[in-house]
């Protein structure tokens, strides 16, 4: 199993930051590897978390897959929690956190775990899967200072 934890202090609002992550319908304009993300359904519950069921491609040169995920927003705790469903892994489950420093800027936790079913699919893939999940929160940061402005 690999697995990558990051933090890091943005320069974005922790609401900010995550009604960015929790956008996945944009995806495909900046996530490394996402060629495609289709949202399968959205339900909220009682206490106004939202859970949705969604299927994303992922694609390099002659690798393509798809896989279904589960993904829990709970706004009111500025957190994601994203776990695997169906596809190429055995495991895959990151979490995002977002934590206040202050109005304008706030600490990410990303961590992220996974496992493909395949070691031949492993073995081809898994370098650049390696190389693109490390890049994530970078990737939404930049994404960020694009939707909402860089500030100084």
């Amino acid at each position: 199993m690999k697995r990558f934890e990051t933090r890091h202090t943005v320069a974005h609002s922790a609401d900010d930051m995550f009604a960015l992550v929790a956008d996945v319908e944009s995806y495909p304009k900046f996530v490394p590897l996402c060629s495609a993300l289709r949202v399968r359904s959205r339900k909220s519950d009682a206490t106004g978390r939202e859970l949705v069921v969604a299927d994303m491609t992922v694609a390099y040169k002659l690798i393509r897959e798809t896989y279904t995920s589960r993904i829990l927003l709970d706004r009111a705790g500025l957190a994601i929690d994203v776990s695997n469903i169906d596809g190429p892994f055995k495991l895959l489950e990151n979490t995002w956190r977002f934590v206040p420093v202050d109005e304008t800027s706030c600490e990410v936790a990303f961590t992220l775990a996974y496992a493909f079913k395949s070691r031949t699919f492993e073995a081809v893939a898994g370098l650049v899967f390696d190389k693109a999940f490390g890049r994530f929160l970078e990737a939404f940061e930049q994404r960020a200072d694009v939707v909402y402005g860089v500030r100084a």
